[in-house]
């Protein structure tokens, strides 16, 4: 019987050099969001169940903990996994209300579990990125437009293919539902969350037969959702379809602002879309709404999302509002690296090999790596005293590129084949060289 283990699936595991990658973009994002004034927190992996299932999330998806010898076959400690990182942090807020400052500016960079059916982006195990903004009782709107810029500017500094950021806005939507006199305008953006995954002509039908709509209605309702800018002309279009409602005017004037502060963000890797069919179809919406896309791979759906809540947690007295937006790292990473788009050019953090002659003389090639380690410079002793051919193929087959010989008191650039004098008390690669770096094949759009 073969020992041999099998892959466990929806649990994706990296290679050292694509682990490198990952952690290139959580140092990336934990950076910008620091910048921008965000503490970094870590909630813990398990929540009481009623917590976990609060906003109606279906059962089926939640880690149940279990003790291996439990005496009843169904019982369960009364915890599960968390399956996101806002369940959490509503708990967290909760109990620390009163050690917080508010505004609290928030990010979280942690695993999630959940089970759901493993397929490319989706996986039971995985890791995101979350920033929120929480207050306590009003939460300002700036702070929409101010999460928003934020992800944007960490997004845009990524080894990613091209980013686009799609925004919305509920009282856009239920303003425009109730200006048509939609008797029951959650119904009808539940049914309009549906149309990136069913046609057009299936939408038009189920908002007749479960919204109720007329054949008038449920054209306006399409026509809306068929306005897509990249600047505040959505206004003026939208205006066009002669729809009234005062919810309806807050809605504009708030996504055209969230636009315009994003305008600073803009680039040929990122872009910022107001799509009036984006509708996130989760009630606890109450106004701006995000969906993060990878062009080239919109068969992922979203990689991220979000938007405001203006009952994140309440203890019964005080009410916490907040606006966020979520960034799924392993939903992103994991496929492009899978499919050898995305990885990193050495498979170790060394820079450099220090060869060995024989075995007598380790402590020599020991002293020059502790010497380069002292200056910030990783490296390794090789392993055996083979003969140096094999110790450059041993480097090459790592990615570490240079090669330095004590006995002579050189160090050899690999790829180059340039060899010259050096002493480790003073030389130093190239900036470029000190780390790995993350290669990126760009693909066909």
């Amino acid at each position: 019987m073969s020992n041999k283990p099998t892959p466990l699936s929806g649990f994706p595991e990296l290679l050292p050099e694509q682990r490198f990658v990952e952690q290139q973009v959580i140092d990336t994002l934990r950076r910008t969001f620091e910048l921008h004034g965000f503490a970094g927190i870590e909630t813990r992996a398990v929540e009481p169940m009623d917590q976990l299932l609060r906003k109606g999330e279906t059962s089926k998806e939640v880690y149940v903990l279990r003790r291996l010898q439990e005496t009843e076959a169904a019982a369960d400690s009364g915890m599960g996994l968390h399956f996101d990182l806002t369940v959490p942090f509503a708990r967290y807020v909760l109990e620390n209300a009163g050690k917080l400052e508010f505004p609290f500016r928030r990010f979280q960079i942690q695993k999630a579990w959940r089970g759901e059916r493993p397929q490319e982006g989706r996986y039971r195990e995985f890791t995101q990125a979350d920033i929120d903004v929480v207050m306590k009782d009003e939460l300002p709107f700036h702070f929409d437009v101010e999460v928003a810029r934020v992800m944007a500017e960490a997004l845009s500094g990524l080894p990613l293919p091209p980013l686009r950021l799609r925004v919305n806005n509920r009282k856009l939507i239920e303003g425009f539902y109730r200006g048509i006199g939609a008797e029951d305008p959650q119904a009808v953006i539940t049914i309009i969350d549906k149309l990136d995954k069913l046609p057009e002509d299936a939408v038009a039908t189920l908002l007749g037969t479960d919204a109720g709509l007329g054949d008038e209605q449920v054209q306006q309702c399409l026509a809306l959702a068929r306005i897509s800018t990249t600047d505040t002309s959505f206004v003026e279009r939208v205006r066009e379809l002669r729809v009234e409602h005062d919810l309806l005017d807050t809605g504009l004037a708030e996504l055209a602002a969230v636009i315009d502060g994003c305008a600073s963000v803009r680039s040929d890797r990122f872009e910022v879309e107001a799509s009036l069919s984006l509708a996130r179809g989760l009630d606890y919406y109450t106004g701006t709404v995000f969906e993060i896309y990878m062009v080239g791979f919109e068969f992922l759906k979203s990689v991220g999302g979000g938007g405001r809540y203006d009952a994140l947690a309440s203890d019964g007295r005080s009410t916490y509002p907040g606006v966020g937006i979520s960034f799924g790292i392993s939903r992103s990473l994991v496929p492009l690296m899978s499919r050898g788009l995305l990885s990193s050019d050495r498979k170790v953090p060394s820079v450099v090999l220090v060869a060995l002659a024989d075995e007598e003389s380790r402590p020599g090639s020991d002293a020059v790596a502790t010497a380069l380690r002292a200056r910030g410079i990783p490296c390794e002793v090789a392993a055996s005293p083979q003969k140096f051919g094999k110790q450059i193929r041993y480097a090459e087959r790592r990615g570490i590129p240079y090669v330095w010989f004590p006995d002579q008191s050189e160090v050899k650039d690999i790829r180059s084949g340039e060899q010259v004098a050096a002493d480790p008390a003073t030389w130093t690669p190239p900036a470029e060289d000190l780390r790995p770096q993350v290669t990126m094949k760009e693909t066909e759009q």
